[in-house]
């Protein structure tokens, strides 16, 4: 099992940070360079408790798809999102979201296990780790820099 630990600080209410994270349409537009699209389930809007959303997404040259349902929510401190269907042994991604002095500190926590025996654990010790941390960190940095030049124009 790899996990990846990403804390991001975010200088705007919990609320709003929790909100963008979970909204479909932000998603595709902060993940436009893997051309990820929603072709299922919730493909619009803000995603919620027990629904579902399956992604199609440009990652290592082809296209790959992953669904996705939401299976724990607790607005708006925690949601949890787990891989239903896709090309992992176990997808489990947790977001935290804790208010602070100057807004709120986001925290991604993405468990995983690849398949493929130790062809699998290969490539996610030589690109995958890298590729899905640099991903989120990537998307941290848009919900973070979208946030706070919103807040700064009120």
């Amino acid at each position: 099992m790899t996990t990846i630990y990403i804390k991001t600080k975010i200088n705007a209410p919990a609320k709003e940070v929790f909100d963008l994270s979970r909204d479909i349409d932000f998603h595709m537009y902060s993940a436009k360079k893997t051309n990820e699209k929603a072709i299922s389930g919730t493909t619009s809007g803000l995603i919620g408790f027990d629904e579902t959303v399956t992604w199609r997404g440009k990652h290592f040259g082809v296209y790959l798809t992953h669904q996705s349902k939401i299976t724990r929510f607790e607005y708006p401190n925690n949601f949890t999102d787990e891989m239903v269907t896709g090309y992992f042994k176990s997808f489990k991604h947790q977001h935290f979201f804790h208010k602070t002095i100057s807004g709120t500190e986001m925290i991604d926590i993405l468990e995983y296990e690849t398949p493929y025996s130790i062809f699998g654990a290969l490539f996610n010790i030589t690109i995958l780790k890298r590729h899905l941390t640099h991903f989120l960190t990537s998307r941290n940095r848009a919900i973070r820099l979208h946030l706070e030049t919103k807040n700064r124009e009120v």
